[in-house]
């Protein structure tokens, strides 16, 4: 019956209303449980919308099936009420007859909030165990290990660590590892970024499930669209590469008396030097390239011709060429890879720092942070990732209080007094014994300050503090002075200098040499001394 169906949706809509309700009441500290409940949230909207959809199908009664069995309850024709009452009865009693094992759906339980396990092998497993990689954390950092793969398997590339890769990879400049504009004109390049840029939309969809991201990338492709027709997308201007009307070769003058080949797109200081380029066989090459590119793009030869509804400005305007219309696709996809990356800045700068960190790790200690990861509870997670689970401004609708027990739990926990890192909390205590932070080296010389660890010690030698210290002893030259650090020895050491430059100190009288009438030798100031007492 369409009207119990009817209502079974409205109450259908009702139950999602109060499961939404309860997930949002509730703020995981764990990352992972956090997730897990925006992307429950997603799902049950995605429901809501469903059975919306459904119920207004039957409000609007195209098939007259509704307002048939609502004419049957009124009862028009005087027969007896109970007739559909029973003959409904009969049905329902049919069914379960042929059905008889059939178990009854409890529709209370079916939207409340479930219990999930630390190590998610519980009866409810986690949902985003299956949608994130070991190397993304849940969401906090990216995996572009595949991306860089297909980065350094592009021809004439300039070769890049994945630390170096994670700085420029929505850098498409050719200064910054990318590649030239004619090199980019093919399937391999159009591949890759494609896939580096559906991994940037699909790690979005992952981390943000209650965001619109369909929105979010029309409004870059609408921005991007408006910037092809005006021509100013940078690398993919028209007036780039129609600069050279006369000749084979440009030259432009930058910032300074650089001059430009727009052939090979690359810059030389010295005049002779870019004379020299223009004769070898891969500026040549560049050059006839270009030139094919240019023939293209103003003239579209016969077969390369599109139909005016298939140019990316939606059919008006001239004809648009094969090779312009693939540029407006790469240039599409490189402008969303931009945008994805400094919409999603924070992840990619902790992506960074983890690969860094990491790179100090051994396998051993890989696997066990990856193991914690996944078995740990949410307190001791957030502390080991070191990361914001709470965002700011986000509560748990409870008043006042909450704001007292979040503070509480932002304290850190730190019984070793180990050193903070750069995101406030204690470093690893493997990292504290590897750098020998628990060793005090103290300096007399700076006051019977102490520094802890080798590194630091071996820092303030050239720092101003130790510097000031032996000027105050009356030690000008402080380079000869490192790993010393009592007074005495600094001392003794500054007094034996000065002695040997005394002893090794030459004199000038010393070194001319006179000889009287009777065949004596003697240096120059003897000599004039004997002659001034009258004694030669």
């Amino acid at each position: 019956m369409l009207l119990e169906e009817q209502r079974y949706i409205h109450e259908d809509l009702e139950r999602l209303e109060q499961g939404i309700a309860d997930r949002i009441g509730d703020e995981p500290k764990h990352i992972r449980d956090r997730l897990n409940r925006d992307h429950e949230i997603a799902q049950l909207l995605d429901q809501m919308q469903l059975q919306s959809q459904n119920l207004l199908a039957i409000y609007g009664d195209e098939s007259g099936a509704r307002a048939r069995e609502i004419s049957d309850l009124e009862n028009p024709e005087g027969r007896d009420p109970f007739e559909s009452f029973y003959s409904n009865l009969k049905d329902i009693r049919d069914h379960h007859a042929r059905y008889p094992n059939e178990q009854a759906e409890n529709s209370e339980l079916r939207y409340k909030p479930r219990k999930h396990e630390a190590g998610g092998d519980g009866e409810t497993p986690y949902l985003v165990d299956s949608i994130f990689s070991g190397e993304e954390a849940f969401g906090r950092f990216f995996d572009l290990h595949f991306c860089h793969e297909g980065y350094l398997n592009l021809p004439t590339i300039k070769r890049l660590s994945y630390l170096q890769y994670l700085d420029v990879f929505d850098n498409f400049s050719p200064g910054a590892g990318g590649l030239k504009r004619g090199d980019k004109l093919t399937d391999q390049y159009f591949q890759y970024v494609g896939s580096l840029c559906e991994y940037l939309e699909g790690f979005m969809r992952r981390t943000r499930p209650l965001e619109n991201v369909e929105r979010i990338l029309l409004g870059f492709d609408e921005e991007f669209e408006k910037d092809w027709e005006k021509d100013v997308v940078e690398g993919w201007k028209i007036e780039d590469e129609r600069t050279t009307s006369g000749g084979d070769v440009e030259m432009k003058t930058g910032g300074g008396d650089e001059i430009y080949c727009p052939d090979c797109e690359k810059g030389f200081k010295n005049q002779n030097v870019y004379k020299g380029h223009l004769t070898g066989r891969k500026h040549i090459r560049a050059a006839e390239q270009r030139k094919a590119r240019l023939a293209d793009a103003a003239q579209g030869g016969e077969e390369e011709q599109l139909s005016i509804s298939d140019a990316p400005n939606g059919g008006s305007g001239p004809k648009v060429s094969a090779t312009r219309l693939k540029e407006h696709a790469i240039a599409k996809r490189e402008n969303r890879v931009k945008k994805l990356s400094k919409a999603m800045s924070t992840e990619r700068s902790d992506t960074r720092v983890n690969v860094e960190r990491k790179q100090g790790m051994t396998e051993r200690e890989r696997q066990q942070e990856l193991e914690n990861l996944l078995n740990l509870s949410g307190s001791s997670l957030a502390h080991q990732l070191g990361g914001k689970l709470r965002q700011p401004g986000q509560g748990n609708g409870m008043g006042n209080e909450d704001d007292g027990d979040s503070d509480d739990d932002e304290k850190v926990y730190n019984p070793l007094k180990l050193p903070l890192a750069w995101d406030g909390k204690p470093i690893p205590f493997w990292l504290w014994r590897l750098h020998g932070l628990g060793v005090e080296f103290p300096c007399e010389i700076c006051g019977n300050f102490v520094y802890m660890g080798r590194r630091a010690f071996d820092k303030h030698f050239n720092e101003p503090r130790h510097i000031y210290g032996l000027k105050c002893l009356g030690i000008s030259q402080t380079n000869l002075f490192r790993d010393i650090t009592e007074i005495e020895q600094a001392l003794k050491l500054w007094e034996k200098i000065q002695t040997d430059r005394k002893r090794t100190r030459v004199d000038d009288g010393s070194v001319v040499q006179m000889e009287d009438a009777d065949g004596n030798v003697m240096p120059e100031k003897v000599y004039y001394d004997l002659q001034k007492q009258g004694l030669l």
